[in-house]
């Protein structure tokens, strides 16, 4: 891969990662619902799941510099 691209695609993965996580983390904390509607245990394990994967897929990406 080249190196512009990776650096793109890793920051996207990275940021959106570190922000999913931080989001629900804060939400979690506050004892309030991640997402609107649905149970919060639920909504906060898929997300901190999502939240995982996107950071190991911006760090899959960084490997490929």
């Amino acid at each position: 891969m080249e190196s512009g691209p990776a650096v793109f695609a890793g920051m996207v993965f990275f940021l959106f990662g570190a922000g999913l996580l931080a989001w629900t983390v804060t939400r979690a904390r506050q004892r309030r619902p991640v997402a609107q509607g649905v149970s919060p245990v639920a909504s906060a394990t898929v997300a901190g799941v999502v939240a995982m994967v996107s950071l190991a897929l911006g760090a899959w990406c960084f490997t490929r510099l």
